[in-house]
């Protein structure tokens, strides 16, 4: 009977969202008063690691509780609802209307407000830090903001120090891993239309999406952007050569099917593209020799993934593909070349779990040894002497990269910017702390303290 009349309120409440402004139906670009009247300076606008924007979002009642019924019946459904959006910089303001709006996250996707069931409630709301997935044209043709289209926002899940994974993106962009998302800070206002005052969410970390128009951010670095783009979820060893792994993501309002290797671009050509895969990894496995590496040189750019995996390690990003078969995106150009591209890393700087401890964990056999994309490289005795270079590069002091001096410079700089304005009104991660997440295995480590800094020790275990 209980699940009778859930059913039944869900149908109800999901019968009236409807009933509001149908955000399938794309207005007409002609009829939106959007206005981005900023000089145009490109994404690196957006994505100012020295910046601090304030980000609105306006919603309507109806739309709010169908993104809370959306999560309810799915919690990984990817639809997304109407609203308004504003962005303001260095007192410029950019607004757009009719964007979309929707939750994300995979560890850090959860409900914005009450419990399962409920609607919102405008008189004692309970909010909740969330992430979101913001389409500046989903129901807006060709509506763009610095040449952006989509951008993520996500809440500082399980760091204290607000700073884990925006100090990685920041030290491979310093390194000219051009491959990585870019990524900076910003502040989160909610408005429901019908409240009397907006919600202030905190400060968020603000996330390039590795899509399509990431691509296109870097047309001047890939040979092309026509290629195939794929997302790699847990399992994704680019050793099992299964076919029945690789596909089409498919989520909707009651099901979710995400395959281990998530096939993002030209998905009509989805078997080609699964030839193309199958044949990279195929060709990685039995190749030896000097065959091996004349193979490489002409299907891989070997040293900017070797710089890119000197970066991974040093963070102590161990929720990778080494170790464990997780957390990473990769490309193929049309000549069929592979890029890896980096991706989530909140859990590094002395957060780890699933290896002893990641500030002395050997990084020349880091991860699982089965996974030898990068092992089966770094035995090449030249190949070896570069990544331990790139690694000594990073620590070197005269670089200021990794080193402890210029990092713990860079986290007092971004936590001066944004220490004022973690108080929240969802009354959550309020306080700036120098600890790792409590659920990990080496909760001794500090950045800023010199007892047990991530950076020293690490430093101090590096390959000879």
């Amino acid at each position: 009977m209980k699940n009778i009349l859930r059913i039944a309120f869900f149908l109800i409440l999901f019968s009236s969202c409807t009933n509001d402004k149908d955000p399938e139906i794309i207005p007409d670009p002609k009829d939106s008063i959007s206005t981005d009247t900023i000089q145009y300076y490109g994404v690196n606008y957006v994505y100012d690691i020295k910046g601090f924007p304030v980000i609105n979002l306006t919603i309507s009642t109806k739309q709010w509780n169908r993104l809370l019924s959306n999560y309810d019946m799915n919690p990984n459904n990817e639809e997304y609802v109407a609203g308004d959006f504003s962005f303001t910089k260095d007192d410029k303001l950019a607004k757009f209307d009719s964007i979309g709006i929707r939750i994300r996250g995979n560890t850090s996707r959860r409900r914005p407000e009450g419990v399962t069931g409920e609607v919102h409630n405008s008189l004692n709301p309970d909010w909740h830090h969330a992430s979101f997935s913001i389409k500046l044209n989903k129901f807006v043709k060709g509506q763009k903001m610095q040449g952006v289209e989509k951008m993520n926002l996500k809440w500082f899940k399980d760091d204290e120090m607000y700073v884990r994974e925006l100090y990685c993106y920041d030290l491979f962009e310093r390194f000219g891993v051009w491959t990585a998302p870019q990524s900076s800070y910003c502040r989160l206002n909610i408005k429901i239309r019908e409240d009397s005052k907006q919600v202030y969410y905190g400060v968020y970390q603000l996330l390039e999406p590795v899509d399509e128009e990431y691509l296109n951010n870097r047309t001047t670095k890939f040979a092309d952007t026509k290629g195939n783009l794929w997302k790699a979820n847990y399992g994704a060893d680019l050793v099992n050569t299964d076919r029945g792994r690789m596909g089409l993501e498919n989520v909707t309002l009651t099901t979710t099917y995400t395959p281990v290797y998530d096939l993002k671009t030209n998905d009509k050509n989805l078997e080609a593209a699964k030839d193309q895969l199958l044949e990279f990894m195929t060709s990685f496995k039995n190749k030896n020799g000097a065959e091996f590496q004349q193979w490489l040189i002409t299907r891989m750019d070997v040293e900017l993934f070797l710089k890119t995996y000197a970066v991974n390690v040093i963070c102590g990003m161990w929720d990778d593909y080494w170790k464990n078969s997780n957390n990473f995106y990769f490309y193929f150009d049309s000549a069929g070349k592979f890029y890896f591209i980096p991706y989530d890393y909140d859990n590094t700087l002395g957060t780890s779990l699933l290896m002893k401890d990641s500030g002395r964990q050997d990084l020349l056999n880091w991860g699982n040894k089965n996974n030898n994309l990068v092992k089966k490289i770094i035995d090449i005795p030249e190949y070896q002497t570069l990544y331990k270079s790139y690694i000594k590069m990073l620590t070197d002091p005269k670089n200021k990269l990794f080193h402890v001096d210029a990092s713990k410079e860079r986290i007092l700089n971004w936590h001066k910017m944004i220490q004022n304005h973690i108080t929240n009104d969802t009354g959550e991660d309020m306080e700036l702390k120098d600890v790792p997440a409590s659920w990990g295995n080496c909760e001794f480590y500090r950045l800023l303290d010199s007892n047990n800094n991530f950076f020293v020790i690490r430093a101090a275990n590096i390959p000879l």
